[in-house]
C-alpha cells in the first residue's frame, strides 16, 4: 500500500465519523459560510503578484516534525509582511499534524489574501468545512480521485463560491480533469505514491495545459532561482512550505525568498 493509499484509506474512515456527528447544517450556519471567498486566481495574476503560496506545516510523512515550534499567527503575519498571493494551511491532523482550527486562526489573522485548505478531500463534507472554517480556496487531488469525483466536487465548491487547485502529478491525472480551460491547476513535483521530488514534472506537463488556466508549481522549490526559471513556462503560483517552515522564523524566511525573486 501507497502513502497516499493509507492517507486516503484513513481519511474515509475519519470523514465517516465526522459526518455522524456534525450535521451538515450546523457548518451552513456557521458565520464564516456567509463571508465571500477571495479569489486566489485573482491574487495570482494581479500585475504586482509574488506568485507565492506560502504553507504552514508542522510535519509530514516523508520528513517528520519541521517546525512545531512556531505559532499559525506568527508565521500568517510574517507571511502577510512578506506580501505572499496566498496563504496555504494544512488541516490533515494524523499525517501532517494540522488541524482545522489553525485554518480558523489564520483566517482570523488575514482577512486579505485567499487561504488554500490543504488536505486530501474525499468527500462532498470536507468541501462544506471547508467553506464553514473559512477557506476560500479547496485541493482536489486528482491521483486520489475519479473523473467524476473530481468533476462533481469542483462543481459543489464553485456553487458555494470556493475556487479548486486542481493537483496533477503526471499525464494520467490531467486527462481525470474535464475542461481545463480557465482552472487553477497546480502540478506536484512531489510524487505521492513514493514522496520522491522532481522539478521536471512541471516543466513536463506545462504544454499540456492551456494558457488560459492557471498554472501552480507545488513541491520542492527551495531556490528563488527555481522559480525565475518556472515563470518561463508560464507558471504564475509557487506552493512553498517546507522552505519556509524549517526555518526558526518562517515569515522572515519568506521575505528573504520573495526579495530575491525580484
Amino acid at each position: 500500500m501507497t502513502i497516499l493509499e493509507k492517507i486516503v484509506n484513513f481519511k474515509k474512515q475519519e470523514i465517516a465519523k465526522i459526518k455522524a456527528e456534525v450535521p451538515v447544517k450546523k457548518l451552513v450556519e456557521s458565520p464564516s459560510f456567509k463571508r465571500t471567498p477571495i479569489s486566489l486566481k485573482a491574487s495570482l495574476t494581479a500585475q504586482d503578484s509574488t506568485g507565492i503560496i506560502a504553507e504552514f506545516k508542522r510535519q509530514s510523512p516523508s520528513k517528520g516534525i519541521i517546525n512545531d515550534k512556531v505559532t499559525v499567527a506568527e508565521v500568517t503575519n510574517g507571511y502577510l509582511d512578506a506580501n505572499v498571493a496566498a496563504q496555504s494551511i494544512l488541516t490533515d491532523t494524523s499525517f501532517f499534524g494540522g488541524t482545522m482550527a489553525d485554518l480558523m486562526e489564520a483566517r482570523n489573522v488575514n482577512s486579505i489574501k485567499p487561504i488554500l485548505r490543504k488536505d486530501f478531500v474525499v468527500d462532498g463534507f470536507q468541501i462544506v468545512e471547508a467553506k464553514a472554517i473559512g477557506a476560500d480556496v479547496i485541493l482536489l487531488i486528482a491521483a486520489c480521485l475519479t473523473a467524476e469525483e473530481i468533476k462533481n466536487y469542483g462543481k459543489l465548491a464553485n456553487d458555494l463560491g470556493l475556487e479548486v487547485l486542481y493537483e496533477v502529478h503526471n499525464q494520467q491525472d490531467l486527462d481525470k480533469i474535464s475542461d481545463l480551460d480557465h482552472k487553477i491547476i497546480g502540478i506536484n513535483n512531489r510524487d505521492l505514491k513514493t514522496f520522491k521530488v522532481d522539478l521536471e514534472h512541471s516543466i513536463n506537463l506545462a504544454n499540456q495545459i492551456p494558457s488560459s488556466a492557471v498554472k501552480v508549481s507545488e513541491s520542492g522549490i527551495s531556490n528563488p532561482r527555481i522559480v525565475t526559471g518556472l515563470k518561463e513556462y508560464g507558471f504564475q503560483g509557487f506552493l512553498i512550505g517546507e522552505n519556509f517552515m524549517k526555518e526558526e522564523n518562517p515569515g522572515e524566511a519568506c521575505i528573504d525568498f520573495i526579495n530575491q525573486i525580484r
